[in-house]
């Protein structure tokens, strides 16, 4: 029997990831778990209520021994309002992940990422913005599409002992399908204080012959510059193990930062190294399942602070679980 066309509203979705990872970095290790759940609520064809929140317990062992213990940290990353005005631009209020870059938007889950320690150039001018934001993209030809984002932000945001930002900027990439090759750029500018312009470059590409992706960012701010390139490749093309080896994905990265006009203490607050830093990484990544992989890593840094090495081992899980009644292939004939 046919159904009513009230089987095909879209439902609310809450989905998220779940993580834990112990770090050891220059001897010390840090045992790190997360939640972060997404809920997505749509309003008809037009409007999309979507948040994402992030609990985190980072715990440590004291200097003198006894049990680990820590903080554990509660925020939202963000909250916003979308109207899809068109299939060509959307518009959205409230508190927004900062475009600058992709790393924040596009890679920062711990199911997406490739290597789970953050890249060292990522607290650059992508604190959460709050303000109004519109995005869109469209076909420039056959051959390339266009992407773009431009926001302002008007409120302030605590970055601890740094000033609060007021901000505006935009993003803008290409992407052409033929070589599966995406190239852009990032622009912000600092609207208080001694205004700073920040601006960075990124580029993602997926050869189509290849179970390979890279990608890469460079930013550069008054908070410091640097950048990163890193790649993963899954072994499915391998003739022998093929069962295991097309769920094992090789991992690596390089990188390098440059301190800023902020001072030791300002680079601490945000999360930044307080020298010159370079540092690389390999890992493997193994898809136990559908939505569960397990990671290694390992890390060597080198800087005039002192060099360190940094493991990384863990387990991140993608869930998914709609928040309705959801019409079967069967009922929607």
């Amino acid at each position: 029997m046919a159904q009513s066309p009230d089987n095909e509203k879209p439902v609310p979705i809450l989905t998220g990831n779940v993580g834990t990872f112990s770090f050891v970095t220059a001897g010390q290790n840090l045992i790190d778990t997360q939640i972060n759940p997404v809920l997505l609520v749509p309003l008809g064809d037009k409007w999309l209520i979507e948040s994402r929140a992030e609990f985190e317990g980072q715990f440590q062992r004291p200097p003198g021994g006894g049990p680990y213990g820590g903080p554990v940290d509660k925020h939202v990353d963000y909250a916003q309002v979308d109207y899809i005005a068109n299939p060509y631009v959307t518009f959205t209020a409230g508190r927004f992940l900062t475009p600058f870059g992709i790393f924040n938007e596009r890679l920062y889950p711990v199911w997406i990422r490739f290597l789970q320690p953050d890249p060292l150039t990522l607290p650059i001018n992508t604190a959460p913005s709050d303000g109004a934001m519109f995005r869109g993209g469209f076909a420039v030809n056959a051959r390339a599409s266009m992407n773009y984002a431009a926001y302002v932000s008007v409120t302030s945001i605590g970055i601890g002992s740094v000033d609060s930002e007021r901000h505006a900027g935009g993003r803008m990439g290409f992407f052409f399908p033929g070589p599966r090759l995406e190239v852009g750029g990032s622009y912000q500018r600092t609207l208080q204080d001694d205004r700073k312009n920040a601006f960075g470059f990124h580029m993602g590409w997926q050869p189509a012959k290849l179970p390979l992706s890279l990608r890469s960012e460079f930013a550069r701010s008054f908070e410091g510059s640097g950048y990163w390139f890193e790649g993963a490749y899954r072994l499915s093309q391998l003739h022998f193990w093929q069962k295991a080896m097309r769920h094992t994905e090789l991992v690596g990265r390089g990188q390098q930062f440059f301190v800023g006009e902020i001072g030791a203490d300002g680079s601490a607050a945000l999360g930044l190294p307080s020298a010159n830093t370079r540092e690389a990484d390999f890992g493997i990544n193994y898809f136990l399942r559908d939505g569960m992989k397990g990671i290694a890593s390992y890390g060597r840094g080198f800087s005039p602070a002192g060099n360190y090495n940094q493991w990384s081992f863990g387990l991140a899980y993608r869930f998914l679980v709609p928040l309705g009644r959801v019409a079967t292939p069967g009922e929607r004939q």
